[in-house]
């Protein structure tokens, strides 16, 4: 490995890729740019645009190469593999351009990726000042967060390319803290330079984050994949196609009241108060605590001549998500409490006389409603006539039945939505690994979790090494304690993940069921889910390292279950007692089973078809590892 020369902030004046002179062509990904770390040890394809046809000239570490842009202007080469050191300097030519990233590093290149357990920052995570303010500056592990975007289509390139950051003071506090912490206990025994790319965004689900291709391979997303597909050839189609969507999911909770149905405007409807504003603050009961759909309802007269006019219709924020009806059709669906809706409406739209604008607003934690500025509320007319939407009246739609779908373009809900949005712009960008926490918001979908995060999993490697590790943050403990066995989501949730990795012989997992938070979704102690991520990979790498008790099998021993671990660092552990705790055994029913430790063992008293452990949104357990790691949560069949 080379030497890492010094690096001299006051020194780094230097062109960056950005500044180009090829307008708005970015000759080089947005990822190259300076301070970037490059994959080591493999071929590097380094690629961006140029002008249709040109002939772009390469250099990196002592090589040059040179390609002709395709007809889309995409351009790539392809550099020999180069070892770990640095910096090195990057530079793409063209007739019309040229492109520098300065201060490069050849290492290990990791994607961090999830949802905002992954998002949240070193500032927000536990020990926070000391961690900033006196960690030691590292000039090799390198950070570069990729901005929120979300979209229809893959996206060539960044809208804002992400910048690299070195690991100081300044820098670090704003970055992931399981990303960070991971990478710098991973450099402890990995000693190259580390560049970070960190791509989440909070409440998404892992659907949003694969391409239509790994979900087909799932099975059952044909029909949001169409629907997001003719969003972006024919908006008022798709957002016809969606508004029957939502009308199926009602009509099947009320197939005897079509008659009544919302979209229509029929049926009973109470007066909103005016302006509207958070429904939890309008002092009606059934709201002040209400996260679901409410349905809300205006009318506007016009004249056989405005009618036959295109319009635009402007409903303002609804937090979270609506779909909105002109006269029992779809004409909109948006994604973002904090987007004002503006939906236009093709002639034919409307009617002379009443017309009935329905907007169905689904909320699913916090503040729900149509808020922000009411004046925003109106119906405009091609000849700018401006018609305000006042006196609005709801429905509150029943929880019984299960909550709406949500349309393929929800930005954090969707298909391939964020994967568009920020992973396609990476484009073959070389890595050594991804790391992934995520899980809480398909929480409820257990059934389907494992083959999506099997499929996304392979989809993340395509164009890499395929062998590259896969890191999985199991969802640490938040929620419901079990006072009975029973039926817990995110347990269910958490073997999903388990499943998935036991399947991948380069996966690996981070167990945080004894390090969460039982009434915080976000635990701070993201140092050690930092460190386990960093075991989990250097077991994927073939190191003798533990990472924590795993279990391997359950037989039937006589009038008694015994349970076998793997992993375990040392040997078992039931810490505060001579029995362990946590255990179920279940047939028809589940009942709890007291075990005792023997050897790499732990022996039940009872019989049963399966076992559960640890299976709680909140569990209560004690077996642990010598070593301090604990036994991982899973049900399996009794052999």
């Amino acid at each position: 490995m080379r030497r890492f020369a010094p690096i001299l902030l006051a020194a780094l004046a230097v062109t960056p890729a950005s500044a180009q002179s090829s307008g708005n062509l970015a000759l080089l990904n947005g990822l190259f740019s300076d301070h970037a770390v490059v994959q080591r040890d493999r071929p590097l394809p380094v690629f961006g645009t140029a002008k249709p046809g040109e002939t772009v000239t390469a250099a990196f570490a002592g090589q040059t190469l040179t390609a002709k842009a395709g007809p889309d202007g995409a351009w790539r080469v392809d550099f020999p593999a180069t070892p770990a050191g640095g910096p090195y300097t990057l530079t793409a030519a063209t007739p019309s351009a040229r492109a520098t990233a300065s201060d490069i590093l050849v290492g290990d290149v990791w994607l961090c990726s999830g949802q905002s357990n992954m998002e949240m920052q070193v500032s927000a995570s536990g020990d926070a000042w000391n961690q900033i303010n006196n960690g030691a500056p590292n000039d090799t592990i390198r950070m570069a967060t990729i901005e929120k975007a979300d979209g229809r289509a893959p996206a060539a390139d960044y809208k804002k390319p992400p910048a690299w950051k070195l690991t100081d003071k300044d820098n670090v506090g704003a970055f992931s803290a399981a990303c960070f912490y991971f990478a710098r206990e991973l450099q402890k025994t990995r000693k190259v330079p580390l560049g970070l790319v960190h791509a989440s965004w909070g409440g998404s689900g892992i659907e949003a984050w694969m391409t239509p291709a790994a979900l087909r391979e799932v099975g059952g997303y044909d029909e949001a994949i169409a629907t997001l597909n003719l969003s972006i050839k024919d908006p008022v189609a798709a957002n016809r196609r969606w508004g029957e969507t939502i009308k199926a999911w009602w009509t099947a909770k009320h197939p005897a009241a079509t008659a009544s149905a919302p979209w229509t405007g029929a049926g009973s409807w109470t007066r909103a108060p005016d302006g509207q504003g958070v429904w939890e603050r309008w002092g009606v009961a059934a709201l002040a605590n209400f996260n679901g759909v409410v349905w809300f309802k205006a009318e506007v007269e016009l004249t056989a001549a405005q009618a036959q006019q295109a319009s635009t219709l402007t409903v303002g924020q609804v937090d979270e998500m609506d779909t909105t009806y002109v006269n029992g059709a779809g004409v909109g669906a948006t994604s973002g409490s904090w987007l004002d809706r503006t939906y236009p409406l093709a002639t034919g739209s409307l009617r002379a006389g009443k017309n009935v604008i329905v907007v169905s607003a689904y909320d699913t934690y916090a503040n729900g409603g149509m808020y922000g500025d009411p004046a925003k509320r109106a119906l405009t007319l091609a000849d700018g006539t401006r018609l305000p939407l006042t006196a609005w009246t709801y429905q509150i739609e029943p929880k019984a039945g299960g909550d709406p779908p949500r349309a393929p373009w929800d930005t954090l809900a969707g298909v391939s939505t964020l994967y568009n949005g920020m992973l396609a712009p990476m484009g073959p960008y070389a890595y050594a690994g991804v790391a992934w926490y995520q899980g809480e918001t398909n929480v409820g979908r257990d059934q389907t979790y494992a083959p999506l995060l099997t499929a996304f999993m392979a989809e993340r490697r395509q164009g890499q090494t395929a062998d590259i590790p896969f890191l999985v943050v199991q969802l640490a403990n938040y929620g419901a304690f079990a006072e009975q066995p029973g039926a817990f989501a995110t347990a269910a949730l958490r073997d999903a993940q388990r499943r998935a990795v036991l399947a991948d012989s380069r996966a690996g997992l981070a167990v945080t069921h004894d390090i969460g938070d039982p009434y915080d979704i976000h635990p701070g102690n993201k140092q050690e889910a930092g460190r386990r991520l960093a075991l989990a990979a250097r077991r994927v790498y073939g190191e003798a390292v533990t990472t924590g008790p795993e279990v391997v099998s359950a037989k039937r021993a006589g009038d008694s279950v015994v349970v076998t671990f793997a992993q375990v660092g040392g040997r078992l552990v039931a810490r505060g007692s001579d029995r362990v705790i946590g255990f179920e055994l279940c047939d028809t029913i589940c009942r709890w089973a007291d075990g005792k430790i023997v050897g790499n063992t732990v022996v039940l008293t009872g019989a049963g078809a399966k076992v559960r452990f640890a299976w709680a949104d909140s569990p209560t357990f004690n077996l642990f590892d010598a070593a301090g790691l604990p036994a991982g949560p899973f049900e399996i069949a009794v052999q």
